[in-house]
C-alpha cells in the first residue's frame, strides 16, 4: 500500500482543526483533496467518508462514557439519515457517465461548503444559548418527525459530499433542541454520525470508487491531528478560529462551484476584512478579563 505523506500531512492539519473546533473534517478535507491534490471529486468524497467511518467512533465513545448522549434522539436521527445516505449514494452511482457524476459531486460539495460556512456562523450565534442550557440530556421532549427529517437531510448531504454530519446537522439540532447543553448536542451529534457515515461509506464501497491508499494516508495524519487538536482546544480563542474557518469554507465552496478566480479573490479579500473586524469587535475587554478572574 502506497502512503502519500503530503496527503498525510494535510490530514494531520485537518484533524487538528477538527479536534480544535469539533467541526466535521469533510468540510475541509474534501476540497483540499480536489483543489490541491487534484483528486477526482467522487474519489475524494468516498475516501474521506471511509476515513471518517474509522475516526467517528473515537469521539463518540468519549461522549458515551461521559453520559452526554441522548440515545432517544440518536435513534430518530438515524432512522432518517442511514437509509437516505445509502440511497443517495446508490442513485449517484447509478448514473452511467463518470464525468457527469464527478461534476455533480463537485457542485454538491461546493453548495455544502457554503451551507457549512453559514452553519458555522449560526453555531456561534446559538452557542451562548446552548452553553447556558441546563436540561439533563435524557429529559428533553423529542420531536420525532422533525428529527427524522433532519436526519434524512443530513444523510443525503453527507452521502453526496461527505460534508454536514459535524456542521449542518449540529446547527439544526441547536435550533430544534435549544435546551440541550452544548456538550450533549456535540455528543449526540457525534454518536448519530457513526451509523450515518458508516452507511454512506458502505454505499461508496459497494457501488463506488474508494481509494484505500488515499484513505490510509488520511488516517495516518488525521488520527494524531485530532488528538493534538482536542488537547489544546480549551486554550484556543474561538473568536479567531471561527471567522478564519468561515472564510476558508466560503472560498473553497466558490472554487468548487468553478467561480472565476478574480471573483473568488475579490470575495476573499472582502471576507478577510469582515473577519478581522469581527475578531477585533469580539476581543475580550478589560472588564471581561476582570470578571473571568473574579469567577476563578
Amino acid at each position: 500500500m502506497h502512503i502519500d505523506w503530503l496527503i498525510a500531512g494535510a490530514g494531520a492539519g485537518v484533524g487538528f482543526i477538527v479536534g480544535l473546533t469539533g467541526m466535521g473534517g469533510g468540510a475541509l478535507m474534501t476540497p483540499i483533496l480536489v483543489l490541491v491534490f487534484g483528486i477526482q471529486p467522487l474519489a475524494a468524497v468516498s475516501s474521506d467518508l471511509v476515513a471518517s467511518m474509522v475516526m467517528k467512533p473515537i469521539g463518540g465513545g468519549v461522549h458515551l462514557r461521559r453520559g452526554t448522549v441522548n440515545l432517544r434522539l440518536v435513534k430518530w436521527l438515524v432512522m432518517g439519515s442511514v437509509p437516505s445516505a445509502f440511497l443517495s449514494v446508490w442513485v449517484l452511482e447509478s448514473l452511467s457517465d463518470p464525468a457527469r457524476v464527478n461534476e455533480i459531486v463537485q457542485y454538491a460539495v461546493g453548495c455544502a461548503l457554503l451551507l457549512a460556512s453559514v452553519a458555522l456562523v449560526a453555531k456561534g450565534a446559538f452557542s451562548g444559548r446552548a452553553s447556558s442550557a441546563t436540561s439533563p440530556v435524557d429529559t428533553i421532549v423529542i420531536h420525532p418527525t422533525r428529527t427524522v427529517l433532519i436526519g434524512a437531510f443530513g444523510g443525503v448531504v453527507v452521502g453526496l459530499t461527505s460534508v454536514g454530519s459535524g456542521s449542518l446537522m449540529l446547527v439544526l439540532l441547536l435550533i430544534l433542541y435549544p435546551t440541550l447543553t452544548a456538550s450533549s448536542l456535540v455528543g449526540t451529534d457525534l454518536v448519530q454520525a457513526i451509523p450515518l457515515v458508516t452507511s454512506a461509506a458502505l454505499g461508496h464501497i459497494i457501488f463506488g470508487e474508494v481509494k484505500f491508499d488515499l484513505t490510509a494516508s488520511l488516517l495516518i495524519g488525521a488520527i494524531p491531528g485530532v488528538y493534538l487538536g482536542a488537547r489544546v482546544s480549551s486554550r484556543s480563542p474561538d473568536r479567531v478560529i471561527r471567522p478564519v474557518l468561515a472564510v476558508v469554507l466560503i472560498v473553497s465552496g466558490l472554487k468548487m462551484l468553478k467561480v472565476p478566480t478574480p471573483v473568488v479573490g475579490s470575495v476573499a479579500g472582502l471576507l478577510v476584512v469582515v473577519a478581522i473586524v469581527m475578531m477585533v469587535r469580539s476581543r475580550p475587554t478589560a472588564t471581561d478579563a476582570e470578571q473571568v478572574r473574579a469567577a476563578d
